[in-house]
């Protein structure tokens, strides 16, 4: 007996075939994993989307009006709940799967999910990746920022700064009908020319109806492999970019199981975009300065 594989997408019953659904089902009869219907977000969820973004941005803002040497991390754990709170919003890492603040503050080693703590206090040189993610009416907008304090080392400036231009570069990757790989390729590419590793144990994400959705965006990879992208999803792209190995490892001194640390304990720089496909190419949900 030969079994049928179950199709993921599937037409809108009693609507006509799109140019959309020709081109999933080329690609799906290719043997290419492609998405289901229920990650096309509607334009009323894009929408609430873009508005969760517009708060999510202004909570980033709000930390670089008033980061600065001498402050401790649970200060700007602080910052982000209040802004974020008094507009309307939830945060959404609070209590996220058992993590105990409002936001993810990762210093120089720390790849991601750095927990604030009062005794984590800024230095002048330090790099601090800042990830915050905010639920408004339900929706779901995610981004982070590095940021730098006082003056540092040429080293880690040059990190800061690939890490950000690997950013931008996958999302120039990111076409219509294109596949994850290819723009975890692009980042790759882009990041091995600096001999930096990039993270291959964590990955960007759909995201708006949850915090984590399909597709798993890989930032490193082969062209043409992962899931198929089309109009109307919503992701993010967010290199983790090491000075050294791509390798990582969880803080053993982490009592909650959260803090990723590079495999060599060198620094490590982010940053996070989440994005709208459309037609024509992306659309950044959430502003970058």
């Amino acid at each position: 007996m030969v079994f049928k594989k179950k199709r993921e997408w599937h037409c809108l019953s009693g609507q006509p075939i799109t140019d959309m659904d020709k081109q999933v089902m080329y690609w799906e009869n290719k043997g290419k994993l492609v998405p289901t219907r229920d990650l096309i977000k509607t334009p009323e969820q894009i929408e609430g989307i873009r508005r969760s973004g517009v708060i999510n941005t202004e909570v980033l803002d709000e930390v670089a009006k008033n980061i600065h040497e001498g402050m401790n991390t649970l200060e700007i754990d602080k910052i982000c709940y209040d802004y974020c709170v008094s507009h309307g919003g939830t945060p959404a890492c609070l209590n996220y799967e058992g993590y105990p603040k409002s936001v993810c503050t990762s210093i120089n080693e720390v790849v991601c999910h750095g927990i604030p703590k009062e005794e984590d206090v800024l230095k002048e040189g330090d790099i601090i990746n800042v990830d915050f993610t905010t639920i408004l009416d339900g929706y779901y907008a995610d981004a982070s920022r590095m940021f730098i304090i006082g003056k540092t080392t040429p080293e880690k400036e040059q990190l800061v700064r690939v890490a950000k231009e690997c950013l931008e570069i996958g999302a120039e990757a990111a076409k219509p009908y294109c596949f994850v790989g290819d723009i975890g390729h692009a980042i790759q590419k882009h990041a091995e020319k600096y001999h930096y590793g990039v993270v291959r144990d964590l990955c960007g994400h759909g995201v708006g109806l949850k915090f984590h959705e399909e597709p798993e965006v890989l930032h490193f990879g082969h062209h043409g492999t992962g899931m198929l992208i089309v109009p109307g999803m919503v992701f993010t792209i967010e290199p983790m970019i090491n000075m050294g190995t791509w390798q990582v490892f969880i803080d053993a001194d982490d009592k909650y199981g959260w803090e990723v640390i590079t495999g060599d304990e060198k620094p490590s720089a982010q940053w996070e975009r989440h994005f709208l496909m459309t037609e024509h190419g992306v659309e950044i949900l959430s502003v970058m300065i």
